[in-house]
């Protein structure tokens, strides 16, 4: 008897240690944050713990928040359908290259990953700027007369991310193109489709639950990312990560970023959630 409850006990006690880690450094900070949006705060009282819904009417009703939140998910969107443009062929060449030139290729498309975030995005801020290297190649090859504006732009911001956001994108991708069977190509081939033909209706529609996989990485990463809004974009382009943390930090109001925070991480969980319903029925299609 002792035995059989202790065998149905072992798994308990080995996951508690993890559980016991997530709910001290995930669950627990979460619900403190949500509670601390509900609470008031004052220039001269600072912050009172008592409910009041203060913090989220002036969200939705200042339009200062909402052009912050549209900029955060417009910078999201782009980055994310850039990097299925470029991350999806980039995927499929991967697919078909050899063994040993695959492993170079995949080293270099996990190598940033293993430098700090903001090594990278301080790479680029030297790269784009108005004394840059992109701007002063563009000029020395006559295509522009003057530099562009790329730093402190949402033009600037969506390229940083793009570079340090495209290799989950590849990846998933790639482990999509791995459960596909090179020999489907060949029979199409030999039944007269084209390339084009192939890529579109053999390829394309088996490899959309990594490409949406992919997105919903993507996306859910660049619109929570901050180093590199925080350094290319800087103060003048604010985006939802930014804001919490200056008004954190900042004017000192707590809940109010409390409550900026919060309303992201809703808005993510929704467009996740949302997402994988649409990559279940996808793959039900394609395996049934």
């Amino acid at each position: 008897m002792n035995r059989a409850l202790s065998q149905r006990a072992t798994p308990y006690w080995l996951t508690g240690p993890a559980l016991l880690v997530f709910l001290g450094l995930v669950v627990i900070p979460l619900v403190m944050t949500v509670l601390l949006s509900f609470y008031d705060w004052g220039q001269y009282k600072g912050i009172v713990p008592e409910f009041t819904l203060k913090n989220f009417h002036e969200i939705f009703t200042d339009s200062y928040f909402f052009e912050i939140f549209l900029r955060t998910f417009r910078i999201a969107v782009l980055v994310t359908l850039f990097c299925m443009l470029i991350g999806v062929p980039e995927a499929y060449i991967l697919n078909r290259m050899s063994p040993a030139w695959r492993g170079i290729c995949l080293l270099a498309i996990i190598g940033p990953l293993l430098v700090s975030v903001v090594a990278r995005t301080l790479g680029w801020a030297l790269l784009l700027g108005s004394t840059g290297l992109v701007n002063q190649g563009l000029m020395a090859a006559g295509l522009i007369h003057a530099p562009l504006e790329f730093m402190f732009t949402e033009t600037g911001v969506v390229v940083a991310l793009i570079h340090v956001l495209i290799p989950f994108m590849i990846l998933a991708v790639w482990a999509s193109l791995q459960r596909l069977d090179p020999q489907i190509e060949n029979a199409a081939l030999s039944l007269g489709a084209g390339r084009l033909t192939i890529w579109r209706r053999v390829i394309l529609p088996q490899i959309v639950p990594g490409m949406l996989s992919g997105g919903i990485i993507v996306f859910a990463l660049a619109a929570s990312a901050f180093a590199s809004p925080a350094i290319i974009g800087g103060r003048r382009l604010k985006v939802a990560s930014t804001l919490a943390y200056d008004e954190f930090l900042n004017t000192l109001n707590w809940p109010l970023g409390a409550a900026v925070a919060v309303l992201l991480l809703a808005a993510l969980v929704a467009i996740t959630v949302g997402s994988n319903r649409l990559i279940e029925r996808r793959y039900a299609q394609v395996f049934e």
